[in-house]
Parts: structure tokens; sequence; C-alpha cells
């Protein structure tokens, strides 16, 4: 707030000047509070994954697939032997949000065409529409929807499949048995090409260039393979290690290789060239499974504990984390899983695209963990200053962002920030109230929450002005008065003086009070004391001589409780006798 001045002889030299202090007295200013805020319990914007339901009802959970088109949560399960009413081996079909189960198609072919119970170890793609391209122990290529009564399937001659991805075509799938690469008809499993490998028996296919990184755990290695001459183009070299396996995968996006290798993740581009290393969660902690969301450009990685407590650093937790893939950094908060760990099968994780949802199998439990992002409240406006007369009415204003919608609570602090409180009933983004003299230096701020998080704006500071100064009393009449009578107490004109001006005087104040009166002004041009004799003589702010006054042209300044005041000085009128 800009400070009133007070009048002085020195400013009162020019009726211009005078105008000018009274604009500048008027504009009282009031400083905006920049969007942002003061601070919170995490950063504004912090994206974490929190989660939002358990699902029990699909047996020992090996691979989960978020059917693109359908929008189903297709599980490949074995049976969970603790659940000894029900088998929940198969392919098993839930609703997303609650996991309920659609259905389970537990039958499919065996070696020689007979139906019967089988797990479902992996998911390979989805088909057009609804269902999946599964495999099932040991060499089985299988294809089902929901509600059917029975897969279709076929074995691949060989040894058991130890991998598979979506082919180069519709109807095919690339699988790895053992070291061995073949490419294979999903309705008869007849191989119609293969290669085989040094070592290895894991793999991801770059489909969008024509790639497939074969990757030799026991001896750290890569084979990148062109599915076009069905060839190894290069080898790449893995960092040296222990060799435990982990996953292989492929970011769609930008054909960078992830694989998972002990206890970190080491990332090449396209090419092969190294491009990093992703740690995550803690101690023996083993990357377990990826995924990729394009919209985001980001990776979720599951880690799993070791499972076991000889170990140093085993918790038996596992944990989230999710990444940026452009420069591999930290893109959410890590989230533990609590009892995730390896002893009884890898996790898998599937990811709804967008990123707002994603799926994480415990194998060990056998449970599904829905998880939802959420940003914390990122302040969009904080509140302003206000400068407003007792009695009007405070309109403070805030917003934020994030995800979940933020609640908002309006926080008072009558101690200059160091304490707050709730203010009662402040829970929408705009507060309203009528200001009163008791409020004038309190602050406001706004703070927001979600499951995110907690944002809080900064504070607004308000001051408060008096509604109106109201002055009582008369204006002592006695002693001698040079410049004429003085006014009435409301400021009214008074007599002539002696010298024929005319005398004015503000709201007065009561009779011998030491300023004589609100504002005493100066009588003429020869007054010696203006607003009578009180107890102090001095007539109030002007009241040292009416000299000053007097060399304003055209007009006395008076300065009444309403502000300033320029008035009209009149000639006298002569009289006769």
């Amino acid at each position: 707030m800009t400070p009133r001045h007070p009048l002085t002889p020195g400013l009162a030299g020019t009726a211009s000047a005078a105008l000018a202090l009274v604009l500048a007295s008027a504009a009282a200013g009031s400083p905006v509070s920049a969007a942002g805020g003061e601070g919170g319990d995490v950063p504004q914007g912090t994206v974490v994954y929190r989660t939002t339901a358990q699902f029990t009802t699909a047996g020992r959970a090996r691979d989960l697939l978020l059917h693109p088109d359908s929008k189903k949560l297709y599980v490949g399960s074995d049976d969970l032997p603790e659940t000894a009413e029900v088998n929940e081996s198969g392919l098993n079909v839930l609703e997303p949000a609650d996991g309920k189960v659609r259905s389970n198609v537990s039958q499919a072919p065996g070696p020689t065409g007979t139906l019967g119970r089988r797990a479902v170890r992996q998911l390979v793609a989805p088909l057009p529409g609804d269902g999946a391209v599964f495999v099932y122990p040991l060499r089985g290529i299988g294809t089902a929807e929901d509600g059917d009564a029975a897969a279709a399937g076929a074995w691949v001659p060989g040894g058991p499949v130890t991998d598979a991805a979506p082919g180069p075509t519709a109807s095919t799938v690339l699988v790895a048995q053992g070291s061995v690469l073949s490419e294979v008809d999903i309705a008869t499993a007849a191989v119609k090409r293969s290669l085989t490998l040094e070592g290895g028996e894991r793999f991801a296919h770059d489909r969008a260039r024509g790639t497939v990184w074969f990757t030799d755990f026991g001896n750290r290695r890569m084979y990148r393979v062109d599915l076009a001459s069905f060839t190894v183009a290069a080898t790449v070299a893995l960092p040296a290690g222990e060799g435990l396996a982990g996953f292989t995968e492929v970011d769609p996006e930008t054909g960078a290789v992830w694989v998972g290798l002990d206890t970190s993740v080491v990332v090449h581009d396209a090419a092969g060239r190294p491009v990093g290393t992703v740690k995550g969660g803690a101690g023996a902690d083993m990357p377990r499974a990826a995924a990729f969301d394009a919209a985001t450009h980001e990776a979720f990685v599951v880690w799993q504990d070791a499972g076991d407590t000889s170990q140093p650093g085993s918790d038996g937790d596992g944990a989230l984390t999710v990444h940026r893939t452009r420069d591999l950094g930290e893109a959410a908060r890590p989230v533990v899983l609590p009892g995730n760990h390896a002893q009884l099968g890898g996790a898998a994780v599937a990811v709804q695209p967008g990123g707002a949802t994603l799926f994480v199998s415990d194998p060990a439990a056998g449970r599904i963990t829905r998880l939802e992002r959420s940003t914390s409240p990122r302040i969009i406006r904080g509140p302003e200053d206000r400068t407003v007369a007792a009695g009007a009415e405070v309109v403070l204003t805030a917003q934020a962002e994030g995800t979940p919608a933020p609640t908002v609570v309006w926080q008072v602090s009558t101690d200059a920030g160091r304490t707050w409180q709730a203010v009662p009933g402040g829970t929408s983004a705009t507060y309203s109230f009528k200001a009163a003299a008791a409020d004038n230096g309190r602050r406001y701020r706004a703070e927001f929450a979600n499951a995110a998080g907690v944002s809080r704006t900064a504070p607004a500071t308000l001051t408060v002005t008096a509604a109106g100064t109201t002055t009582g009393g008369t204006v002592p009449t006695t002693g001698t008065t040079t410049g004429g009578t003085a006014g009435g107490s409301d400021g009214s004109a008074a007599s002539a003086g002696t010298d024929g001006s005319t005398a004015t005087a503000g709201g007065a104040g009561s009779a011998g009070s030491p300023a004589g009166g609100a504002v005493g002004s100066a009588g003429g041009a020869s007054g010696t004391t203006v607003g009578g004799t009180g107890t102090t003589p001095a007539g109030g702010a002007l009241a040292s001589t009416g000299t000053a006054v007097a060399a304003l042209a055209g007009g006395a300044l008076v300065l009444t409780a309403a502000g300033w005041v320029l008035v009209r000085r009149t000639r006298p009128r002569r009289t006769t006798g």
C-alpha cells in the first residue's frame, strides 16, 4: 500500500502540487502474487503411481496383456496350489477395473491334438478385435478369445519354446527354442525358416526396423538379426557380470534395446551403440519386465527382490520405476511392490496407452496390482494482495491442476505466516468475505491436495483501511479571530474576515483540543490564529500563519476529513455608510 503523505507547508506551495498529492494518495497499489507457490510436501507436478486395486482372481499370473481393441485384461496363468477349490491355470480374461473374471480358457491341444488343461506362460500378441496369441508348455502355440470353450493350438517341432514375439506378418510368430530362432505359422506351428545362434534363449523383435535382438546372457552379448535375410548382422558386447537373465525388450518408438542384466538395465540404441544404464529397486532387486508407452515416451520397469534373505540388500520387496526413454531420467517416483520376489517366477507388466493405468503381476503372492498415475497439484493462479476499506467484500481466487483433480482448503495466518489455520467453509477455488478492521495484515493462501501430494500458493496480504473518518466536536470560537469566524463542524463557509476573505474549517474537534478541529484553515492573509484559542494554540496542520496559503493564486488549500479541497477566494463586498 502506498503511504499517505502528511500535509506540510512545503508541499502546499502551489495548487498543482496539492492536486498531484491528492492523486498519489488515492492510488494505493495492489501487487499481484505470481503463480507458483511457496511449497508443499512434494514438488509441484510430481508424478507418482499409487495402488488402486489388487486382484487375486487369476492364479499365479505369468504374463499380462491389455487388449488394444476390447480393452480387456488378458492373463496367462499357472494354477495357484493354495486355492485348492479352483484351478486358475490357462488364459484368464479379466475386467481391468475390478479384476472380475470374464472367462477362463483352460483347454488347449496337446502334442497329439488331445485337449487338456494347459497353463499359459507367455502372451505373444493381441488378435484383431479381441483375443490373444499365447505360448503354453512345452511347445504349444495357441489362440483364444473371451468366452471360448477351448483354445486352438498346435505344437512346434523341436525343443521347448523359451521365448516368443509377434512375427513379421500377422499369420506368424517368432519363437526361440534355446539358441534356435524360428518364424512359425500360428495356425499350424509349421516352421517357415530358422537360424541357429551360438548361444542364448531370449529375444525382442523390432518390427519397425526389421530387426531381432537375440540375447546370450551367459556369454554377455547380443546378436542383431536382420529379418529380411534371417542372418546375423552384428554382435554387441554386454557388460561383464554374473549373467543373471532379466528381459530383452525394444522401444518401438526409438528402436533402443533394453536388457535387464543382473541388478541393472543396459540400454543400446537401434544401431547397437551403448546409451546408458538404468538403476532401480534396492539392493539385490533384479529387473524382470519392461513395457513402453509411445504417448508419454516412457519405459516402465518392474524389479523383483531375489527372495533370498541371506543375500545383502534382500528385503523381500520389489519396485516399479518409470523412466524417460529419451534420456533415461526418472519420470515418476519409484513405487515399492511389497513382497514381490523372484522365487516363484518373473513378474510381468502391462501399460494402458497413455500411461494412466498399469498392471503388475506378483507370481509369488498370486496377485495382480493395478496402479494409477497421479500428479501432484501444480499452481496455475494464486491469490493477489488486496487493499480494501472495512466492510468491503474481498474475493480471493486460486487455481491448480493435477491428477486426480485436487481439492482446496483456504488458510489464514495472523502472525505474518509463521502459523496457518484452515478457514471455515473455504473449500472452493474462490473465497469471499467482508473485510473487518481486525483482518488488517492477515495473510491468505490456498492449499491444494490430491493423492500425489500437497501444493500451496504464495500468500496474499490483506490491508484494511478505515471505512470513513468521522470526527466530532465544535470548533472553539473564543479568542481573537483576525481571519474571520471559523466555519461549522461540517466544514461550511465562515463569515468574512477583516480583509474580506473567507475562512473555512474542516470537521471541527472539541473545544480546547490541541488541533482546534480536524483541520483549521487559514482565514485570511493576515490571520494570526486559526481555530480560536484552545489548550494548544495550534489551529491544525495549517495553523501557523495564513502566509503560506496566501501564496496560492486564486484559492486556498483546505484539508478535510474527506481529503483535499481547493476553495476559491472571493473578492470582498464594499459596504456603504
